[in-house]
């Protein structure tokens, strides 16, 4: 009698059908499209980041308040006693800026933009502390650019201004070309020359220069003595002069001066309030900023320079690298999906013993 030998399963279940896919490779196309759909975003955000974004979220605040003392030692400083210019230990100049918040959302309604109002004021004092002279501004520009923005209330000392240029900041991402600079003394912009590029406490800065010739400027409305008016030294003929070399440090990320200095140098030429109708030096000297001011502007800007960077150079760039790294990524899976799946193999059945049977039998 023959028996039939049971052919043995590789597995529980039944053998792969030709042709149909196992499911690891199903996954991995899947996992390929997710892949590609972050790679084409995080690609596409790296330009958005860095074009669309910075230019709307880079800006300067309308509330900020800042100071800065600057000091000219020695210096020559007019007494008006004599009307004879004398030699002085220091010659101290404090710079304020204070952002006027209620007539930036004044201004940006009808203006359709983000502005900023900076009321700011130079105040001039002598060795004695006692007022040399102080003049405010009125400056009004975009939060974004920098550029100057022309409304009501624009004025240097009580006089109406347009200002063309720049004035106390460069903009963000500062270039390596000449930019035109308001000069406050003569209600004039000039042009403020890039000089090359400097190391200025660690961080690499644009150094600019500009100089004023000597210019006939108007006086100053408060006068240090009682009595004396702009209007009563008019009368008697006299005129004020003015020249500078104005020099500043910036970083160019943020477009913030570190370090700014000017040597300055001011008259009084003819009339009757001088001995003889010539002239007498008012002021003059080598103004620089402050030491402990230096420190802190450096430590402030180094600070906003990161944030800057985030935004114009660590993101973009970070996203432009993870959008490359998930399209290989991407790629390999579908790679590794479109293979062809080998052959299933079956195990040849085992042979018939002698004691399952053999063909014929029995006497």
């Amino acid at each position: 009698m023959r028996r039939t030998v049971p052919t043995q399963r590789t597995s529980d279940g039944p053998p792969p059908e030709p042709g149909r896919r196992r499911p690891a490779r199903g996954m991995r196309r899947r996992s390929s499209l997710v892949l590609l759909a972050c790679a084409v975003f995080f690609t596409a955000l790296s330009p958005l980041m860095r074009w669309y974004a910075f230019p709307r979220l880079a800006k300067i605040p309308p509330g900020q308040y800042q100071d800065m003392v600057l000091e000219a030692r020695p210096a020559t400083l007019l007494n008006y006693g004599t009307m004879k210019a004398e030699r002085v230990p220091k010659v101290t100049i404090v710079q304020t800026l204070k952002g006027d918040v209620a007539a930036s959302d004044r201004i940006e309604k009808s203006a359709g933009r983000d502005i900023v109002v900076w009321d700011a004021l130079s105040y001039v004092a002598g060795p004695d502390g006692k007022m040399v002279s102080a003049i405010p501004e009125r400056y009004l520009f975009d939060a974004h650019s920098q550029e100057p923005v022309h409304a009501t209330g624009e004025m240097v000392d009580g006089d109406p201004v347009r200002r063309e240029g720049i004035e106390f900041k460069w903009p963000f991402l500062t270039e390596r070309r000449d930019y035109t600079y308001f000069d406050a003394q003569t209600r004039t912009s000039a042009p403020i020359h890039y000089k090359g590029t400097r190391t200025f406490r660690g961080l690499e800065v644009y150094y600019f220069e500009q100089t004023i010739p000597w210019t006939k400027v108007a006086l100053p409305k408060k006068m240090p003595v009682k009595g004396i008016t702009p209007q009563s030294v008019a009368k008697m003929g006299t005129t004020r002069w003015y020249t500078t070399k104005r020099m500043f440090w910036v970083e160019p990320v943020t477009g913030a001066p570190v370090n700014g200095q000017e040597i300055h140098r001011e008259e009084l030429r003819g009339g009757d309030l001088l001995p003889g109708g010539g002239k007498v030096t008012a002021f003059a000297g080598h103004v620089k900023m402050r030491a402990d001011y230096v420190d802190s502007t450096v430590a402030l800007v180094t600070s906003q320079r990161t944030l800057v960077l985030l935004l114009t150079r660590y993101l973009p760039w970070g996203f432009l690298l993870l959008g490359a790294a998930l399209l290989a990524l991407s790629l390999y899976l579908e790679a590794r999906g479109r293979r062809p799946a080998p052959a299933a193999v079956r195990p040849p059945a085992p042979a018939a013993t002698a004691g399952d049977g053999a063909a014929g039998g029995g006497p």
